[in-house]
């Protein structure tokens, strides 16, 4: 999976009616290049479905895994890009500047194990994260 895929899934995550010329719009690819990108992220099982969210499952308590991030960014790593890449992360419930060993603490709620671990490896490729430390939340 390469950054282009990692974008189109980030992208399906939040908006998964988006059109694939919307899409390819978004990554820099023509219609039929992201279609086949999605159709490739799909046989591989990257992406294994889509399903409507309702207010009832958004709201439930509990619901996923809740964790906290301690994210040591890369020395020429941009603080505000890395904000940016954060607030367009729908996992992402707060992000914050600490002090201490790490830059930033995030405030994560995912499904589960398998979208925690596509989180973790996203913020290492993606955001200019160096490093970084998860809790997870028990209650």
């Amino acid at each position: 999976m390469d950054a282009t895929d990692s974008s189109i899934v980030s992208i399906l995550q939040r908006e998964a009616r988006i059109s694939f010329a919307e899409l390819g719009r978004r990554v820099g690819l023509s219609t039929n290049a992201a279609a086949a990108r999605v159709r490739r992220l799909e046989t591989a099982g990257i992406i294994l479905g889509y399903r409507a969210v309702l207010a009832e499952e958004e709201q439930e308590p509990g619901a996923g895994l809740q964790a906290f991030i301690d994210v040591r960014l890369k020395p020429e790593a941009d603080s505000r890009s890395f904000l940016a890449w954060a607030q367009d992360n729908p996992a992402v419930r707060d992000a914050v500047h600490v002090t201490g060993p790490y830059d930033y603490l995030l405030n994560v709620r995912v499904p589960g194990m398998p979208a925690l671990d596509a989180l973790l490896h996203r913020l290492k490729t993606e955001s200019g994260a160096l490093q970084t430390q998860t809790r997870l939340a028990l209650r």
